[in-house]
């Protein structure tokens, strides 16, 4: 996104751009703002037919295209002309619309804006990483191509957030489980949700030179683990971001579909931190200027069609609900925005993964995904040394697919190493509670599993980790011999397995790591009769969306 270039996109559904192209050129919300010390951009939205880049003969502008600067939302006149008030720092971006396609760089990132920032990242403020060169004055004419292409209205996103590499071993991991298990993928585009490296922006050209092997457009968000720290403010806390991906958010359109791609990291600069802590805090903001870019975007935007958000801390999360550093402060500001229509909104940042339902009659889905570095790579380390990475709450690491037809649509996790799990079993009884050193000391064979004596078996608990379950899942039990179905009760406790993966392998995780209350734990205590022998016990998922899913263990009870 860092120049102007074109973008891909298909043309599914031109009469659906009717309105959009008959509109007139500025947005009719918030009147277009002209602050003190602004220029005005100038350009053309063009169909590259002679696919040159720049603007040939022969190559029309497009009427109604909706460009912006973060805040303000214009529509090309009949000619394709845009003007914009563009202000030191500002980004101008093209929202592509739906049918057409925008340029892609040498690794598949969308270029889409064009930063102005004359004298560039300002070199007193002593960045570790490069941020912006001096842009000068805007060019004379600041265009966007486009190219027509066909676009279904029914496609897949790959979902990502969280790679989160702290080093270049860890980058490996990323390339070698998520990124591996999607070449070849059908989807449409990715999306990243922020957390692209740990810290270490050096690690940005690498990355992107993965993910652009995948061979499809990647879009991405930055997270808290994305910023200039040594920035004084939030204004100029996304400088490498920008310098290497574009704007820090921004809009586009894919078959009836609006996304939203947001930036809801504020951060308060260099020296808010706690004393002894590098850096500055953060808090979960949008912002009046990127909330008002929403209002404009949305104007034009018909009712009945879904609207997608991206962004890195999530509005709401079951981990920290009062943190404002893991929580969205302004969020019921955007759910405004968003009533009436059909939405989702996706996010990352806590390495848990949740379903919420917001909103005064709770229709927004909010789903806080699963990090592609699950504990941030924590161990132990599987026969190719590569960090197992359990999340937290117990859900293994991995990436989503969203699936969108018009304005329905569902989300499928997918487990990096274990793609067809959905779910774990376990046995959690008296004869697993031991203590971290008993643990590793004497039960390295036994992982929560039986067998277990008939005496225990009336206090022993069969324990469900859904791994992308949330509050309209529902889990039933079943157990051979003629038994009627058990219907599992939702329970917010860590997961006994990663307890006892992170108190045997404590060598291996990062110091924080430690298994956290899950919002997708179910459990089921086995019935006292249950004697001895060996017991089939197979249970069913009802997820989300009304899917079915189905997994079973062996239970082999002892005694007399």
């Amino acid at each position: 996104m860092a120049s102007p270039m074109t973008r891909r996109a298909a043309v599914s559904g031109l009469g659906a751009m009717a309105a959009t192209l008959a509109a007139p050129a500025f947005a009719r919300g918030t009147a277009p703002d002209r602050p003190e010390g602004s220029v005005t951009a100038t350009g053309v939205v063009f169909e590259d037919r002679s696919e040159a880049g720049r603007r040939q003969i022969g190559d029309p502008g497009l009427p109604g295209v909706a460009v912006s600067n973060g805040r303000d939302v214009v529509r090309t006149d009949e000619s394709g002309r845009y003007r914009l008030a563009v202000t030191d720092g500002d980004a101008v971006f093209v929202v592509k619309p739906s049918g057409y396609r925008v340029p892609l760089d040498a690794n598949n990132l969308p270029r889409v804006s064009y930063i102005h920032r004359p004298d560039g990242t300002p070199t007193e403020l002593g960045f570790r990483y490069p941020g912006l060169a001096p842009t000068g004055a805007l060019p004379e004419s600041l265009d966007f191509p486009l190219r027509r292409v066909d676009e279904p209205s029914a496609f897949d996103v790959l979902l990502f957030t969280d790679p989160q590499p702290a080093t270049e071993a860890e980058l490996a991991f990323v390339r070698d489980t998520t990124l591996t298990s999607v070449l070849g993928t059908s989807a449409a585009f990715g999306m990243t949700m922020g957390d692209i490296v740990s810290d270490d922006l050096s690690l940005y050209p690498r990355y992107n030179r993965m993910i652009g092997r995948v061979g499809i457009p990647w879009w991405h968000v930055g997270g808290n683990h994305d910023l200039n720290f040594e920035a004084p403010d939030a204004d100029l806390s996304r400088e490498t971001f920008k310098r290497v991906y574009g704007a820090p958010y921004y809009a586009f359109e894919h078959g009836q579909a609006l996304f939203l791609m947001l930036d809801n990291v504020r951060y308060l600069g260099i020296g808010t931190a706690a004393p002894g802590a590098r850096g500055g805090r953060y808090e979960g903001r949008f912002g009046d200027r990127q909330l008002t870019f929403v209002e404009n975007i949305l104007r034009d935007w018909p009712k009945d069609r879904l609207v997608v958000v991206g962004m890195h801390i999530p509005l709401i999360t079951d981990w920290a609900p009062a943190d404002p550093a893991n929580t969205t402060v302004d969020r019921d500001a955007l759910l405004a925005l968003l009533a009436g229509r059909p939405s989702l909104s996706v996010a990352g940042h806590t390495h848990t993964t949740e379903h919420h339902y917001l909103g005064g009659d709770g229709t927004h889905h909010h789903h806080v995904l699963t990090a592609v570095s699950g504990s941030w790579w924590s161990g132990p380390y599987d026969r190719r040394g590569i960090a197992c990475a359990d999340s937290r709450d117990g859900t293994p690491n991995g990436y989503h697919v969203l699936s969108i037809d018009a304005a329905r649509y569902t989300t499928r996790f997918v487990a990096a190493s274990e793609p067809d799990r959905a779910m774990r079993i376990t046995l959690d009884s008296q004869y697993n509670a031991r203590t971290p050193e008993l643990a590793r000391a004497y039960t390295v064979e036994r992982l929560l599993g039986s067998p277990i004596p008939v005496e225990a078996v009336g206090s022993t608990d069969l324990v469900v980790n859904v791994f992308d379950g949330g509050p309209r899942t529902r889990v039933t039990l079943r157990l051979g011999g003629g038994r009627a179905a058990i219907p599992m009760g939702k329970v917010r406790q860590p997961d006994p397995f990663v307890t006892q993966v992170f108190a045997r392998n404590a060598d291996t995780k990062k110091p924080w790591v430690s298994a956290i209350p899950s919002s997708h734990v179910w459990v089921a205590r086995l019935p006292s009769d249950l004697g001895t022998g060996t017991h089939r016990a197979d249970v069913k998922v009802v997820d989300e969306y009304g899917r079915a899913r189905h997994e079973a263990m062996i239970v082999e009870v002892t005694g007399a």
